[in-house]
């Protein structure tokens, strides 16, 4: 792409209509700047719009477009060709430092993350004038550019906070003192000038104290593997300053300081060292009534956002998201109160809850929120411990929590109006939803109704916990490893479960909530085969709402969801009755035609997935609709998504499965084409275990004559691969498929092809591979291919017995013996350990599992190898019969009396003898 008007217009463009609502202009436009980003300059232009558009909209977008790219495409990867031309890299970095100081603040956040990506891969060999530029622009005065260059800084240095210690580490920490600490310090004795200089202008404050907390960091940065001598030698500056900070007393900045102060306390009482300071019971009380109690309070600004930002608040109370509230800093400094002074603690507050209940019953509709600081009180009280899965999983003993439930929330959620006091409805279901492990299993089944009629409240904030609540109680385990709450128990309540969580969808603000959809997944799994009469009418709404987010994917766990629910539909319905799958694939393959034509990039893989299910439950050939898309699956351009092999490989498996006969009769020119996919997979370190089970499908189920003349290219493939780039994973894939191959074709076949690429390679693999690495399968199916196909080339192999192969004869039984009784051999070479994470490529769409679309494992062996260790007794009396005493004096010679006497035991076990 030339550097023209034209072409930066275009961009414009297509630009404009990538935000545009409707998907039909939408999508194509993103599908040609998908096209084009691999051409030269393409991100050049990317940065000339974002410096000199007229229009803020494409500035942004263009700067965030550039962002991406530089995620998905800066990182070279092995076995991958440079998706970024040198010319244009060394542009982009001569040219972003400046671009980015010289923006406005949002494009500016956008290009200082680009930077931090490129600075991850080339800081400091490849870059080695990125700080010296950065460090000029601290003396141009302007705090916006002094901002950009700190925050870029914060995210290239914030990972020496985790970086294991190496002389690379050193180094490069080394390289950026020399460079930054100076600098760092004199900018932070300016700034703090700075502070007192501008004490009384509130604006001014603001941005000097958000650069001084960009600082702080970079100092901890800086300092966190060892303290360096520069930092030692300017300790007093440092020190002092912080010091200063720590004791600043400045009434424009106290509002957002409150806080971070009651966390402060929270985190001193807990420590035994400062317990003396909490123990008069004054100090005490004065805490619990001067601090605690005021921040318990329902806020204003809380009541707003549980009205018109319930999103943020459900994120804030349930999952306790990275802003502080006063609120939950004054939960924690209870709970840490807690910790040496239990007793005094309770009864002061049990004081607070009382009256603060009967303010409460005295006018209901005005002191509404006393009850809700009472609730919250005393969860905060009683709550010990508390992990995501089980609740509160220690509480507080003096806390009566089931006499509580029954006294104060039970009357909450048996109120007939749903949508009265709705914050002291969140507050009862909360509470439900905490101590579901404290409260008595018969108190549990009494909410269940109460919480299936909350699911129809207007208020986003009491449906959402309803639904959540039930979702959890769904997953509790009882005795046995069942469900607590049992298929039975629900019996009563399923069809309006079903209709209510369905119903909460079309609420305002919950469309696509994914409390609810969780809850439906989960409600799926606990009812099994009681929802198989709902299920006509149910996928039909899941189906049309998988049509409607597909236009523009934006909730990933809500999606997420809503495909496990489908999944669960198929599953337990075609448990019931297998013919029913044709029915699921009538109201699914419109919906996964478009999203498949449209190249929805983020169901794509979940589509594919669904598709496994369901065609590995045909029972007959496989149908035509499936056999229609088989060549679609082959073209290059879905390999090239990583988040696409997993579910890909798995249903190419599937197609082969129930339809290699039909593929060899009907798509025989496709076979090269399925062929070139296992090229692609082995020849990478991260996907080539994915080549593999697709090679061994292959290998299992196509007819013999389908592949008989590509068989030995295959062989040689991996030969090369082998030679290139002999990692741990490929070993052990290797070994697995060779094994499969003899046990498939016959050790015969398989010697005569390692010897037909070269004399003397079977032995060469045997000797080299095989007897020293077997010990490193893993996986039970993988270790019985190993072990009948080690059975099949010492007993059904004449090559063993009567060439030079045969001093391999006696090591390959001492390995398969080490097989069966040795642990497994998992040691990785050192400079394997990082394999899989540094050969993994970044910032793509990433596959998701579909938990309830598993795959049960397949084994190609089945039942007609039980037990391997007795085949090889049979098999080794088989070849003994046929060659009298040869195998007897083999043993003698080699084996080494442990593993003759396991051998022993074997053929004790299988009733033969050796002849």
């Amino acid at each position: 792409m030339e550097l023209n008007d034209g072409n930066l217009q275009t961009l414009t463009e297509f630009m404009r209509k990538t935000l545009d609502p409707d998907p039909s202009v939408r999508r194509p436009a993103e599908k040609f700047l998908e096209s084009v980003e691999g051409n030269q300059n393409y991100p050049i232009l990317l940065l000339t719009l974002l410096e000199k558009s007229q229009d803020n909209v494409i500035r942004v977008c263009a700067a965030v477009t550039f962002k991406n790219y530089i995620k998905r495409n800066w990182r070279i990867i092995e076995d991958e060709p440079n998706k970024i031309s040198d010319p244009d890299r060394t542009t982009i970095k001569a040219n972003i430092v400046n671009l980015m100081l010289s923006s406005p603040e949002q494009i500016q956040k956008q290009l200082s993350d680009a930077i931090s990506i490129i600075g991850r891969e080339d800081f400091p060999l490849k870059w080695p004038d990125l700080l010296t530029e950065m460090v000029t622009r601290f003396q141009s005065g302007d705090f916006h550019i002094i901002n950009g260059v700190l925050r870029t800084a914060h995210s290239l240095f914030k990972r020496y906070r985790h970086e294991f210690k190496s002389n690379e580490l050193w180094l490069e920490i080394k390289l950026v003192l020399d460079t930054f600490a100076n600098p760092l310090t004199e900018l932070f004795k300016a700034t703090i000038e700075l502070c007192q200089t501008h004490a009384t202008d509130i604006n001014a404050l603001k941005i000097l104290f958000s650069s001084l907390a960009l600082i702080s960091k970079l100092f901890y940065s800086l300092n966190f593997q060892d303290l360096p001598e520069f930092f030692e030698d300017n300790m007093e500056t440092w020190m002092s300053n912080f010091h200063n900070l720590l004791t600043l007393d400045n009434k424009l900045l106290q509002t957002d300081l409150v806080s971070n102060a009651i966390q402060f306390l929270a985190s001193v009482c807990e420590r035994p060292h400062y317990k003396h300071l909490f123990e008069d019971q004054n100090t005490l009380t004065s805490i619990c009534e001067k601090v605690i109690v005021p921040n318990m309070e329902f806020r204003s600004a809380d009541e707003e956002a549980f009205e018109d930002n319930s999103e943020e608040y459900i994120r804030r109370d349930l999952e306790g998201s990275d802003i502080d509230t006063r609120r939950r800093a004054a939960c924690d400094l209870v709970r840490g109160l807690c910790k040496f002074f239990e007793g005094p603690v309770t009864a002061i507050f049990s004081g607070y809850v009382n009256s603060m209940l009967g303010e409460y019953a005295k006018n209901p509709g005005v002191n509404w929120k006393h009850k809700d600081a009472a609730i919250y009180l005393v969860t905060s009280l009683a709550s010990k411990a508390q992990t995501a899965k089980h609740g509160i999983t220690q509480a507080n003993e003096l806390v009566n929590l089931t006499e509580f439930f029954v006294n104060h929330i039970l009357t909450d959620l048996k109120s007939q109006n749903v949508n009265e006091f709705p914050v002291l409805k969140a507050d009862a279901i909360k509470y439900v939803m905490i101590f579901r492990s404290q409260l008595p299993k018969e108190q549990l089944l009494q909410a269940v109704p109460l919480l299936v009629a909350h699911l129809q409240a207007e208020s986003t904030v009491e449906h959402t916990y309803a639904a959540h609540a039930l979702e959890r109680l769904f997953t509790m385990r009882g005795p046995n490893n069942s469900t607590l709450i049992t298929p039975a128990e629900m019996a009563p309540f399923t069809e309006q479960l079903l209709n209510n969580l369905f119903k909460a969808l079309a609420l305002p603000g919950s469309s696509e909530n994914e409390y609810i959809m969780k809850a439906i997944m989960r409600s799926f799994s606990l009812l099994q085969e009681a929802i198989v009469s709902y299920i006509p009418t149910l996928i039909g709404q899941l189906t049309h709402k998988l049509l409607l987010v597909s236009k523009n994917p934006s909730k990933p766990h809500f999606n997420h969801y809503l495909f496990e629910s489908l999944c669960l539909s198929i599953r337990i319905t075609c448990k019931a009755n297998t013919t029913t799958v044709g029915s699921f694939e009538e109201a699914l393959f419109p919906v996964f035609t478009e999203i498949l034509q449209n190249d929805v990039q983020e169901f794509v893989p979940y589509v594919f997935q669904v598709m496994s299910l369901l065609l590995e439950i045909h029972t007959s050939s496989i149908p035509n609709s499936y056999m229609a898309l088989f060549p679609h699956l082959l073209q290059p351009v879905l390999w090239e998504r990583t988040g696409n092999i997993p579910p890909l490989v798995r249903l190419l498996q599937a197609y082969l499965e129930k339809g290699g006969a039909t593929i060899a009769s009907s798509a025989a020119d496709k076979i090269p084409g399925l062929l070139g996919v296992f090229q692609k997979l082995i020849a990478s370190k991260a996907n080539d275990h994915q080549g593999f089970y697709l090679m061994n499908s292959i290998i299992e189920h196509m007819p013999t004559e389908s592949i008989v003349q590509y068989r030995k290219q295959i062989f040689i493939l991996l030969f090369q691969r082998l030679q290139s780039s002999k990692t741990t994973k490929f070993i052990k894939s290797f070994m697995v498929f060779i094994n499969l191959y003899g046990v498939k074709y016959g050790a015969i076949a398989l010697q005569e092809i390692f010897d037909s690429i070269q004399p003397k390679m079977f032995g060469m693999v045997l000797e080299k591979i095989v007897i020293p690495e077997v010990q490193k399968v893993s996986g039970p199916v993988e270790k019985k291919i190993c072990a009948v196909g080690i059975t099949k080339i010492l007993t059904e192999c004449p090559a063993m017995i009567d060439t030079e192969y045969t001093k391999l004869w006696t090591p390959l039984l001492q390995a398969l013996i080490g097989l069966f009784e040795l642990p497994e051999d998992d040691s990785i070479p050192d400079d394997e350990h990082f394999i899989d994470i540094e050969d993994t490529p970044g910032y793509q769409t990433a596959f998701s599992q579909l938990a309830f679309a598993g795959k049960k494992e397949h084994d190609p062996i089945g039942e007609v190898v039980s037990n391997p260790k007795i085949l090889l007794a049979q098999s080794l009396h088989k070849l003994s019969t046929a060659c009298p005493g040869r195998v007897s004096s083999m043993l003698s010679t080699g084996l080494n009396a442990e593993a003759l006497q396991y051998l022993q035991g074997y053929l004790q076990a299988a009733s033969v003898q050796l002849v």
